[in-house]
């Protein structure tokens, strides 16, 4: 409105001058940063330090990169301007938009240059180091192409501690994302690493005096990662292999089971797949043959008759009776009471078959009908369960659907057979073998919750449960090593991986001390058995390992016996890895026991033990449940003990009657299993 305001006269503000970009003037900017205020105050920038005014680079962002830009290409010539924009840009790359948006304009060709001269070198790996830390998966690929110019500035400067510290920590991070994949990645990524040149590089600034612990932890990271898929260069290169034995040894479990995590890879590609089957007539003609002196020892120390080989030898000669029983009998119904009862006898008592008559013209056998619905014996087992079924006993009907998995087992339709298991353990959730079938499945965490559940059992055959602790013992291993490696200590992924590997190692302990000392799968929980007591023990054990004595000597026994079955011992991941534990641990900790020493100096004395409590605690969060399909949950047995999750933290309902040991869902829970439990609690 019109009035003595309208009639003053305004003044327009007055444009500030700048000179023309050859002319920036940086008289007085003696470091880096005194060098990018300036440069802010050139060119009219906003705060960098804010996200308001990264978000005004943004909203304006083509003015604002060529007004930056042009002082650029300008001052191409001159290493403190393009330095100080290099160092604009860097910050600018705390935004995840403008960081992409700057590496489609070519940051990384306006990095690099600086990296070869002396005044910018540390300016230009800083800013590689902070675009490689924020960046996504495809900016550290791109980034991990320049790994040759990095490993040029560690050649040329072995004595600046900062470069290496910036150049590993850029590496670390930009090679995992190229090539720690289970795929193998492009061959431009594996090329660009040079890492036969790489590793000694690396190894000698670790062992260099006054290191620091980021060039350490980022140092075994970037090892880690050229495990997998660079192997052969790897294992060409033991001193690196000693280190990472070396470790192991380290108070700092995230340390330790980075280390194992990067030794189970080693040994990945390189290795041979586990045996699946057992060849009875091996076994026939072994124990025709005697067994050695030693092993007969071990089998009469054992229980001769619980071994597995006699097990197993005596479950074929009954499998073969009772098809030639039902051959004249014609009964099904009494074949799969048979069938039943072998199956959770022994993995392989249910073997292909059939009835076969001789060939009077050609002089070979030949099968032949003999008037049943089946000619091949393990086509029997579904017709074996609809007979057991068309009884209506409802008491036999798990016994019905466990011929049936058994079935799609043998022809190796596993997603048959746990779907049919989950449908079961809805019906019966007290059923050991519906547990086991469900181990077979893709899914490894439901596997273990169902290989955990299926242990609490009270009904399981010894074949059945200690399918059940072997699959209990590698997935746990698994996970919790995997656990470790993605988490930090104190938060949820943390807890839940130290529950996996203590549990992992409780139930290979277990399983070593009560499975037949021939048993198939003794020699995997045995390799299990070492790997995760160096990783859970650390610092406590030996540096010669003497704990593990006895263990080793079981793991020999375990050999001979395969051997004396006429098994070859395949190299499988877990075996190469422990042997390469064993071979390498007592000459990688005297070798790097300054540097063990260097990670301890940032751990406080107790974080390395591991509370059995807390992991069970928190073990039995994890476990609370199995879902099923259609997110239904599994309905809780009567006398179930474990915890309940809140939506802040794990609230465990323990006894509250004196021992407070025993662990309840609720006041329901727990008075349902008191009968039970009064005996063992304190009060």
């Amino acid at each position: 409105m019109p009035g003595p305001r309208g009639k003053q006269q305004r003044v327009a503000k007055k444009p500030k001058q700048r000179t023309t970009s050859q002319g920036v003037s940086l008289n007085g900017a003696e470091d880096w940063n005194a060098v990018a205020r300036v440069l802010c105050d050139y060119l009219e920038l906003p705060d960098l330090a804010r996200r308001s005014g990264l978000k005004k680079v943004y909203n304006n962002f083509d003015v604002i990169y060529k007004r930056i830009n042009d002082v650029y290409v300008a001052n191409a010539g001159n290493e403190k301007i393009t330095g100080g924009i290099v160092a604009l840009y860097t910050k600018m790359c705390a935004d995840s938009i403008l960081r992409n948006l700057l590496f489609q304009k070519d940051l990384l060709a306006k990095i690099m240059p600086l990296v070869e001269q002396n005044g910018s070198r540390h300016l230009a790996l800083r800013a590689l180091t902070t675009v490689t830390h924020h960046g996504g998966g495809d900016i550290r690929k791109e980034i991990s192409l320049q790994t040759p110019a990095l490993i040029k500035v560690l050649q040329e400067h072995p004595d600046d501690l900062l470069s290496a510290e910036l150049v590993i920590s850029t590496l670390a991070h930009a090679v995992g994302a190229a090539i720690n994949e289970e795929q193998k990645p492009p061959a431009k990524y594996i090329k660009a690493l040079k890492v036969p040149t790489l590793l000694p590089l690396i190894i000698c600034f670790i062992g260099k005096p006054g290191v620091s612990l980021q060039l350490l932890h980022h140092a075994l990271e970037l090892l880690a990662h050229t495990t997998l898929h660079c192997w052969q260069d790897c294992n060409a290169y033991p001193a690196m292999i000693e280190f990472l034995a070396a470790c192991l040894r380290v108070s700092d479990l995230s340390i330790r089971c980075s280390a194992l995590g990067a030794l189970l890879r080693l040994n990945g590609l390189c290795s041979e797949q586990d045996q699946r089957f057992n060849d009875p007539n091996k076994l026939i003609a072994a124990v025709r043959r005697g067994f050695p002196d030693h092993l007969i020892d071990v089998g009469m120390d054992y229980g001769s008759m619980r071994c597995d080989s006699p097990l197993t030898l005596r479950s074929v000669g009954d499998y073969q009776k009772a098809m030639m029983q039902c051959a004249q009998d014609r009964d099904l119904y009494r074949l799969g009471l048979a069938l039943a009862e072998l199956i959770t006898r022994n993995e392989f008592s249910i073997g292909e078959g059939g009835f076969q008559v001789l060939n009077e013209h050609t002089g070979k056998p030949e099968f032949m009908d003999v008037g049943l619905p089946f000619k091949m014996w393990t086509d029997a087992l579904p017709h074996c369960a609809n007979a057991i079924r068309a009884k209506g006993r409802a008491q036999e009907l798990d016994l019905a659907d466990m011929i049936d998995m058994k079935f799609f087992i043998v022809r190796s339709r596993i997603p048959e057979a746990t779907a049919l298991a989950k449908k079961s353990i809805q019906r019966n959730s007290k059923f050991p073998y519906f547990y086991y079938v469900m181990t077979l499945g893709l899914d490894v965490e439901e596997g273990l919750r169902c290989a955990k559940k299926g242990l609490k059992c009270k009904n399981a055959t010894p074949f059945v449960r200690f399918e059940l602790m072997h699959r209990a013992v590698e997935v746990a291993g698994n996970l919790g090593v995997c656990r470790i490696q993605e988490s930090r200590g104190g938060d949820k992924k943390w807890d839940e991986g130290v529950a996996f590997l203590t549990s992992a190692l409780e139930d290979a302990k277990t399983y070593v001390a009560e499975a037949p000392p021939d048993a198939r799968h003794m020699k995997n929980v045995l390799y299990w058995y070492i790997c995760l007591t160096i990783a859970i023990k650390g610092p406590e054990m030996s540096t010669n390992l003497s704990e593990l004595q006895g263990v080793r000597i079981k793991l020999k026994t375990a050999d001979d016996f395969s051997t004396f079955f006429g098994n070859q011992l395949p190299k499988t991941q877990l075996r190469l890895t422990q042997e390469t534990i064993l071979k390498y641990y007592t000459p990688g900790v005297q070798k790097w026991s300054s540097i063990v020493s260097r990670f301890d100096s940032a751990v406080a004395e107790e974080e390395h033990i591991i509370s059995s409590g807390r992991a069970e605690d928190q073990l039995a969060a994890w476990l609370e449940d199995i879902r099923l399909e259609n997110g239904d949950q599994e309905p809780q047995p009567g006398t179930c003990s474990h915890s309940k999750i809140t939506t802040n933290a794990v609230e465990l309902y323990r006894c509250s009657c004196g021992c407070e040991k025993a662990r309840y869902c609720d006041s329901s829970c727990q008075k349902s299993a008191w009968p039970e439990h009064k005996a063992l609690c304190k009060a």
